[in-house]
């Protein structure tokens, strides 16, 4: 009867280790439409900013559903958002708010790093940013601000569509 005498080197270890680290990984789920969240788009009917804002997020892998109605200032108004940074539509996602042409990317960082807020809001409708798009037109900076009940601040400064 023949034995095989198990050496264990550091050299091994690491390299298993590197190996499980790689199959664990490989083995999550991407962050992908299938795994965003569902996204709940409320805008006046009239409103055609608002269909490419919803072309934009969907590109990024957000499920979209869109409820049209004219009465939106009662939804945002019960949702929190302050007047100062409303915008002309308004979306429910992973229980937060996004209010006005928030870009998807800061929503995808939102998500991940989950603070306690309400949502993200760009107030108005600055040009450049997703949904303003205006050829020969330079994009504004603007800013991606973070609401809750009692305050706000900056979340993400853009200009257009980059981050800045």
């Amino acid at each position: 009867m023949m034995t095989t005498e198990l050496i264990t080197t550091r050299r091994a270890l690491m390299i298993g280790a590197a190996q499980a680290g790689v199959a664990i990984t490989l083995s999550w789920p991407s962050q992908s439409a299938e795994t965003l969240p569902k996204m709940v788009v409320t805008h006046d009917p009239s409103c055609g900013c608002c269909g490419v804002w919803i072309a934009h997020v969907k590109a990024a892998g957000f499920p979209v559903e869109v409820v049209r109605t004219a009465k939106l200032a009662p939804l945002k108004t019960g949702l929190g958002v302050p007047k100062i940074l409303a915008s002309c539509h308004t979306a429910q996602i992973g229980g937060y708010v996004i209010e006005g042409h928030v870009p998807a990317d800061a929503i995808k960082r939102l998500l991940i790093e989950r603070p306690k807020a309400i949502g993200l809001a760009v107030a108005g409708m600055p040009t450049g940013s997703p949904g303003m798009e205006m050829p020969g037109t330079p994009p504004e900076t603007y800013d991606v601000v973070l609401f809750a009940p009692d305050s706000h601040h900056v979340f993400a400064r853009y200009r257009g569509s980059q981050k800045i």
